[in-house]
């Protein structure tokens, strides 16, 4: 079992910065592919950034390519999404979510075994 946490959510202006962290409770991430999902109220969770198991790959959504960045820390055991020049369309509760997978990065949610309880963004115009 992996419980996931998220932390650094929370309010900005348009144009500004946020990175928001996942955590897995006792473990690192190693083996594991990490996605970062966002849902907006009445939308479905879509898919926002991810990285494979190997640390090796990232992939993003075309809606924050560019903005946001993807990565872990060297202990492999925070996963980060650095997101920057947000702007209101961004405003969504993000989730991690991980699956053991070393090479690929899942698009879609069901494809991931875990998930945290989430992390509200606001972002004001």
């Amino acid at each position: 079992q992996v419980q996931l946490a998220e932390s650094g959510g929370g309010l900005v202006q348009a144009g500004g910065s946020l990175r928001v962290s996942c955590v897995a409770s006792g473990r690192t991430f190693n083996t594991y592919a990490v996605g970062w999902f966002r849902q907006a109220p009445g939308k479905e969770r879509e898919f926002v950034a991810g990285i494979s198991g190997s640390y090796k790959s990232t992939d993003y959504a075309d809606s924050v390519k560019g903005r946001f960045t993807i990565s872990i820390n060297n202990a492999g055991k925070l996963v980060y999404l650095q997101m920057n020049s947000l702007k209101p369309e961004d405003t969504a509760v993000y989730y991690c979510a991980a699956q053991r997978a070393l090479y690929t990065i899942g698009r879609t949610a069901n494809e991931y075994n875990y998930w945290g309880q989430g992390t509200q963004v606001t972002v004001s115009s």
